[in-house]
């Protein structure tokens, strides 16, 4: 988003439409420019991160830990997203190089599956966290879930994505859910939801189903201040009821809206990683139903 509004007032509508639009054959200087700006971008993610993060807490020889019963698994949800959406922009931009299907898959959607590697490698040497499997075959999923699809459909069919709304549980643990919105987004489980967006249209193509049209299956929890329910102070734990709950929404599929513009096109591929906000029902652990007009 943030390169769209840099780059726009510098070229003319029409060149900078020409610049978004896929190469039918492969352009070499622009593959290149796509495996510099990914290899750039990485590297200096990863060095501020190691900066601004691991620098301050103390090391350790490399190790794992089993964290696999944390945050009834929301975290290891949030992994999926991260690496298959990283993925997915490192193949799509491979794609506006004009590079063919094979280099799209294996130098593209990796990307993604290598970055939180690199991650996982870090809170490894770290005495605060450990490398986590968990997470290692969470990334593999997201990773493995867009190449599959490509290789079995040539099509994203499904499609991980994501929505937040505020809880009331970042105010008693700021330091660990979130004091700011943009902290919280990133921290407070308790307000995340991760999809499973499918698209109908492309199952039954005879079909009158809007191309665009989506069915979501959604996964989320609440009542956590803690990763497990063992940290919770006993005065805490009889007020909050840690519970999963399942959701069953409609969604849009902004890829397969047609347009001819490329700036669009673009902007419907950013986009596509959240979930549209629309008429829901809830399903928790216990029985519970709830149904929301609309629900982000």
């Amino acid at each position: 988003m943030l390169f769209v509004l840099i780059i726009f007032p510098v070229y003319s509508q029409s060149k900078f439409e020409a610049f978004l639009t896929p190469s039918d054959t492969l352009n070499v200087k622009r593959r290149n420019t796509v495996y510099i700006s990914e290899a750039g971008f990485l590297g200096v993610t990863l060095i501020g991160l190691n900066q601004l993060w691991y620098k301050d807490y103390p090391k350790s020889s490399f190790h794992f830990i089993n964290d696999n019963n944390e945050w009834l698994q929301m975290d290891k949800a949030g992994h999926l997203y991260t690496t298959y959406h990283m993925g997915r922009f490192g193949a799509e931009a491979l794609a506006w190089s004009g590079a063919d299907k094979k280099h799209q898959l294996i130098y593209g959607a990796t990307v993604g599956f290598a970055f939180m590697t690199v991650v996982e490698v870090f809170d490894g040497f770290s005495a605060e966290w450990g490398a986590s499997w968990g997470d290692v075959v969470a990334n593999a999923a997201g990773t493995g879930l867009y190449v599959s699809q490509e290789l079995l459909w040539k099509e994203q069919r499904m499609m991980p994505k994501f929505s937040f709304h505020t809880t009331e549980y970042a105010a008693m643990r700021p330091n660990t859910l979130g004091s700011s919105l943009n902290e919280q987004i990133l921290k407070d489980y308790n307000g995340q939801t991760y999809w499973l967006s499918v698209n109908l249209h492309s199952f039954f193509k005879e079909s009158k189903i809007p191309k665009w049209f989506n069915v979501a299956l959604g996964y989320g929890a609440d009542g956590m201040l803690y990763g497990d329910s063992e940290s919770v102070p006993a005065d805490i734990e009889s007020q909050n009821k840690r519970t999963r709950q399942f959701y069953l929404s409609v969604d849009v599929d902004l890829t397969r809206i047609k347009t001819k513009s490329p700036v669009l096109r673009t902007l419907f591929s950013v986009f596509n990683t959240i979930k549209v906000p629309a008429p829901t029902l809830e399903l928790d652990q216990y029985g519970d139903v709830k149904g929301y007009f609309i629900y982000f």
